[in-house]
């Protein structure tokens, strides 16, 4: 086990080093690709703004691609089950220390059942977790207790008590870490989340309602957050409409992920669009998964895969989407920090088949299935390159 010494001073060291795209894990996204050290920013409160995702890949920040669409916010989410490799948090402390706003998830994965407390397994996840947050605390903006809690365990769990409990135990001893530590000026805020299949009546349960009654009773965290993985924009208001009105006294909340990925999945196995086919000489019967296939063992021109994707009538007319969620979360006045997808990974992009999630569709750099430019970035989508540029008010 790493001392918090050690940690403290291993934090120390990773602010004050350059962190490049290769990093030392096999998901990054751009595996060739160099990102130079980054300049100073100036972040902006944590008030309605639009945040770079990297979900797990935290080794694969480029600060060309932020400084490209104008972020100033970058989100990861870090598992506590992976032991000591609290390297991959370099990429977020820099960030960090740059000026960056730092969004960090604090995952709890435990699929075969939560910890119980006084046991032995929590006693070492307590010790672990403690680590984490001697490298972050007071350095990261924003920490969420949590990523997604209601997949990361047992089934029995999640419709039990047994969530709630965890978590609760959990939020209480990183708050109290943070006021021993940290002090009443701490500038790291600590969130509870994030809330899923909140626009499905039955993800709406006895163990949400208690999730936001914790939330709404305990004035030391500044909120929840929540992750609309939608099949339209009016689902993601659902979401919206539950949460917020259950938030307490100047708590606000986090939507660190959000897509329409739920509409793409249910559209794989159709046909490629007519003209499509046509154009690109493909058998009418074609069925979009190929192509994504294809694209993933071949990369093609940035005007190719725009072309396909404003070829596809649900991406076409679903395409403002990023900007109409990112309008409706600022005008609840509630929304501190929303965090959409900045590039696909490795993991997202191998074996892609029929019953694949296509994540590869919602990311703003596409170094998996798009040529790099000759900027020296990778390939884009460029319907969510600008509006994630645009959501930026620079």
């Amino acid at each position: 086990m790493i001392s918090r010494r050690r940690l403290l001073t291993l934090s120390a060291m990773l602010a004050a080093t350059p962190v490049t795209a290769c990093g030392t894990g096999s998901s990054s996204s751009s595996p060739s690709s160099s990102s130079p050290a980054p300049a100073h920013v100036v972040a902006p409160p944590p008030e309605g703004v639009l945040a770079a995702n990297l979900n797990q890949n935290l080794d694969s920040l480029r600060f060309d691609e932020l400084e490209y669409v104008r972020a100033s916010w970058v989100r990861g989410f870090y598992s506590l089950r992976q032991g000591n490799d609290t390297s991959q948090l370099a990429s977020l402390l820099t960030a960090a220390n740059a000026g960056y706003g730092t969004v960090l998830n604090l995952k709890f994965d435990y699929p075969q059942g939560l910890p119980r407390a006084g046991s032995d397994t929590m006693t070492q996840l307590l010790r672990r977790l403690d680590d984490v947050l001697a490298a972050t605390m007071g350095t990261m903006s924003i920490v969420v207790v949590g990523n997604e809690p209601f997949y990361e365990c047992g089934k029995d769990d999640r419709t039990s008590a047994a969530i709630n409990t965890f978590y609760e135990q959990i939020a209480q001893h990183v708050l109290d870490y943070r006021g021993r530590t940290c002090g009443t000026g701490c500038r790291t805020e600590i969130y509870l989340g994030a809330l899923t299949d909140l626009n499905d009546p039955q993800g709406r349960t006895p163990q949400t309602e208690r999730w936001m009654e914790f939330v709404r009773t305990t004035p030391a965290l500044a909120g929840t957050d929540c992750h609309p993985h939608v099949p339209s924009l009016e689902d993601g208001q659902r979401y919206l409409d539950y949460v917020v009105p259950r938030l307490g006294t100047g708590q606000k909340f986090l939507a660190t992920e959000f897509s329409l990925i739920k509409l793409y999945r249910e559209h794989m196995k159709d046909r490629v669009p007519a003209a499509y086919a046509a154009r690109r000489h493909l058998p009418a019967a074609t069925p979009v998964w190929q192509v994504l296939r294809d694209f993933l063992r071949k990369p093609v021109p940035q005007a190719q895969w725009m072309d396909f994707l404003t070829s596809c009538p649900w991406f076409a007319d679903t395409q403002t989407f990023l900007t109409d969620m990112v309008t409706r979360f600022r005008q609840s006045g509630r929304c501190a920090v929303a965090a959409y997808g900045i590039t696909q990974d490795a993991a997202m992009s191998q074996d892609f088949g029929p019953d694949s999630s296509p994540w590869i569709l919602n990311s703003v750099f596409c170094p998996h299935t798009v040529q790099p430019g000759p900027d020296g970035l990778p390939g884009q989508n460029t319907v969510w390159a600008q509006q994630f540029r645009s959501a930026q008010g620079q």
